[in-house]
C-alpha cells in the first residue's frame, strides 16, 4: 500500500490505518526503537505508541514523507523510554555511549536535548553532514540517529572497527570545529 493511501485511511478514521502502517514500516520502526531500548519487548511496545501517536497526529497532520514521520516519532518515543530507565539505572548500553561521545560536539551547559532542538543549531548539524561524501554522512546517522553500534555500521560497509571508529571521531571533531565558528 502506497503511504498517501496509508494517510488516507487514518484521515478517514479507518482502523486498516494501523495495520497498513504496521505492515509497512514496523520492521522499520523497531529496528530504530531497539537500537535505542536494546530490548526487543520495549521496542514493541515502542512502536504500539508510535501506532497511537500517528493515529492521535493524523489528522490534522498530513505527512509528505510517512515513513520518516513515523520514524521520528518511534525515535523520540524510545528515547524517553530509554530516559526513564537510565533515570531507575536499568543500564544504558549502546544509546548511553553514543550519547557520551556525541556530547564532545555539544556546546558546555546545555544536555543534548537542549541542544539540538535548537533549530539554529540543527540547520549547522545539517549543512555539516550533507558537506560530508554520503558514506561519512550516513555512518555518522546510524551511529547518532539509528544508534547503531560500531561493529554492525563496520559489517555494513565492509570496513574495520577502527576505521568507522577514526571516520566518527574526526566527524565529530570536524562538528564541534563548526559549531564553534557557528558560535555555538
Amino acid at each position: 500500500m502506497e503511504d498517501k493511501e496509508i494517510i488516507w485511511l487514518f484521515m478517514n478514521r479507518n482502523e486498516e490505518a494501523i495495520s497498513a502502517l504496521q505492515e509497512k514500516f514496523g520492521a522499520y520502526c523497531q529496528k530504530i526503537a531497539r537500537n535505542i531500548l536494546q530490548n526487543s519487548e520495549d521496542a514493541e511496545e515502542c512502536f504500539n505508541d508510535t501506532c497511537l501517536t500517528v493515529w492521535n497526529l493524523i489528522p490534522p497532520n498530513s505527512p509528505e514523507n510517512l515513513k520518516a514521520f513515523a520514524g521520528r516519532i518511534t525515535h523520540n518515543i524510545a528515547l524517553n523510554i530509554f530516559r526513564k530507565k537510565l533515570a531507575q539505572k536499568r543500564g544504558a548500553g549502546e544509546t548511553e555511549i553514543a550519547f557520551s561521545e556525541f556530547e564532545e560536539c555539544i556546546p558546555e551547559n546545555k544536555t543534548i536535548e537542549e541542544t539540538v532542538e535548537s533549530k539554529e543549531i540543527t540547520k549547522v548539524i545539517e549543512k555539516f553532514l550533507y558537506s560530508n561524501p554520503p558514506e561519512k554522512r550516513n555512518i555518522f546517522i546510524r551511529r547518532y540517529w539509528y544508534m547503531f553500534s560500531v561493529c554492525e555500521i563496520a559489517e555494513d560497509y565492509g570496513i574495520s572497527e577502527s576505521k568507522a571508529k577514526s571516520i566518527l571521531f574526526r566527524m565529530r571533531k570536524e562538528l564541534k570545529k563548526e559549531l564553534e565558528k557557528e558560535g555555538f
